[in-house]
């Protein structure tokens, strides 16, 4: 599977807020494999000062990616195939 990266605009979002997107999309992504999708929330970075919001999803294709996004309401700019370069624990 491929990791994609959702790209957001959330500038003023209220912190409450963002956490019940980051719910929403993880709740998603819940009901998704349920359903047979093979997809997984992996994580969401934030920069509140500009707004700026960048949540990691692994997905079969983009289009998944957007589907979750679209059924769950959560706010976009785009979906782009991306790196999950997090160190592992065994290094």
């Amino acid at each position: 599977m491929t990791v994609f990266m959702v790209e957001r605009d959330l500038k003023g979002i209220a912190m409450e807020d963002l956490a019940a997107a980051q719910k929403a999309a993880i709740g998603k992504a819940e009901e998704m494999r349920g359903g047979g999708s093979h997809i997984h929330y992996i994580r969401t970075t934030f920069a509140p000062e500009d707004g700026r919001c960048m949540c990691l999803f692994e997905a079969e294709s983009d289009s998944e990616v957007k589907r979750l996004n679209d059924e769950a309401g959560l706010p976009y700019s785009r979906v782009v195939p991306a790196m999950d370069l997090t160190p592992s624990a065994a290094v």
